[in-house]
Order: structure tokens, then sequence, then C-alpha cells
């Protein structure tokens, strides 16, 4: 799972039809302390998250397809969680 940031959303009037009943939003992969880690992505919203929402995303095709319940959906990332809270010693970070 990754630590992102939801910075914005996606609108498509046509797109795949396995992806016609879900949210698209773009998210920003953080660090532990929530700096960016990498570049944006668009991720399905399973859980109903919002601009600014800390979240978790699956960034793998076989664990998000799992989480629709859709074999055949095309897609990479999938929100899994709204993080309310990250504790973490510093030094972790570093190994």
């Amino acid at each position: 799972m990754i630590l992102a940031r939801v910075t914005g959303t996606l609108t498509s009037a046509d797109k795949n039809p396995e992806l016609a009943d879900y949210k698209l939003l773009v998210v920003q992969p953080l660090t532990l302390s929530e700096g960016p880690d990498g570049d944006e992505l668009i991720a399905v919203d399973r859980v109903d998250a919002g601009m600014g929402d800390k979240v978790l995303i699956v960034k793998e095709g076989n664990a998000a397809r799992q989480m629709t319940g859709r074999a055949r959906v095309p897609l990479q990332a999938v929100i899994v969680g709204i993080v309310d809270h990250v504790d973490w010693l510093a030094d972790a970070e570093d190994g």
C-alpha cells in the first residue's frame, strides 16, 4: 500500500464501460513525512475520498482488480482507505 493525498478529480464522459460506476481521483503519492513521492496518478475511489484527504492506495493491477470485484476492469490504482493519522519514528524512514 502507498500513502497518498487526493489532489484532484477526473471527469470522463466517455470511458471503458467497466469503469462507468467508479469515481476517478488524482492522487499524489507521499513519503511518511508527507512530502511528494513521485508523479501524480489516477486512482479509482472505493471509499468516497475527497479533495485533500490522505488515503491508502494499492498500485498493482491484480490487487486493484480484486478491490473492484471485476476481473476485466482496466485499472492500475485503487483508493482503499482514508487515513486519519500517521504515527512513525523519524529514524525508521532512514532504515
